[in-house]
């Protein structure tokens, strides 16, 4: 079954969790895909995992159109989100509405994301009036990390708890169909998924959110230069791959691959006519 923005809210109201993992290319994409993840985020976390970036705050429209369409290649029944990147929607709602079409129209993305709370609600509106769905995203927004000074847990005490609460509720207000809780207290991602209508997707939010998500580079341990709290390592792929790379070069070196198996022949009469 295809995955949609109505099926998101389908889920919430059956109390069944959502699950949703990055792909930044088609061959991660469709085995994803093929295991049955209801959504694949395209997120600008391709700048670290994929481009060597120090952070998110590099990544390009550009970026984010040529993954995008390499990922909705490869996905048949996941919902496709890709993140809209840094400065592509802050300077004005006309710039948020012209970029998220190109996702779409250009990257072939079923909905996009943005980080921040009631200060781009406006932006929210006037692209879900464009018909283009919208995943909301609140806590810890790594495009604000220079505001923020640091990768930081939101929302401890009693007015940022309060505030996060009220953003969740204007952004579904301003038609988002679902929002992703990142960094945030347990028992208030807990909350504030009871009190809005729309799925919350957590990241490092706790079990309470009516979804997950993670970067799978984290969660298959390819990614070694951070590993948050929030990561289960589901398997080591990082040292399954270097092991097989260091198998391949090892045999290249001592001349056992290829082997006869893995060639092709050839009539030996045409080869002596070649001297």
């Amino acid at each position: 079954m295809k995955n949609t923005s109505v099926t998101f809210k389908e889920a919430k109201a059956k109390g069944e969790k959502l699950t949703m993992l990055t792909a930044y290319d088609y061959s991660t994409a469709k085995l994803l895909d093929e295991s049955g993840v209801n959504s694949i985020l395209v997120g600008d976390s391709l700048g670290m995992v994929m481009l060597g970036y120090e952070d998110t705050l590099s990544v390009t429209m550009d970026d984010m159109i040529h993954h995008t369409a390499a990922v909705a290649r490869g996905a048949k029944n996941a919902l496709v989100i890709a993140d809209m990147p840094f400065m592509s929607y802050q300077t004005s709602v006309y710039d948020a509405v012209v970029n998220a079409g190109r996702l779409v129209k250009e990257g072939r993305a079923q909905a996009v994301k943005l980080e921040g709370g009631l200060e781009i609600c406006d932006h929210i509106k006037a692209i879900v009036n464009a018909s283009i769905p919208v995943c909301g995203h609140i806590g810890l927004t790594p495009q604000s990390i220079n505001a923020f000074g640091g990768f930081k847990v939101q929302g401890k005490c009693e007015a940022a708890a309060k505030r996060l609460l009220d953003e969740a509720r204007a952004i579904e207000e301003a038609g988002a169909f679902s929002v992703v809780l990142e960094c945030v207290p347990a028992a208030l991602a807990k909350k504030i998924s009871e009190l809005i209508s729309i799925p919350t997707i957590g990241i490092g939010a706790g079990a309470g959110c009516d979804g997950q998500v993670l970067v799978y580079q984290d969660m298959l341990a390819m990614y070694s230069d951070f590993k948050p709290k929030f990561v289960k390592q589901y398997a080591n792929v990082g040292d399954i791959m270097k092991d097989a790379f260091k198998s391949y070069i090892s045999e290249v070196s001592s001349g056992v691959f290829p082997a006869e198996e893995h060639s092709f022949k050839i009539d030996e009469e045409i080869i002596k006519k070649l001297y």
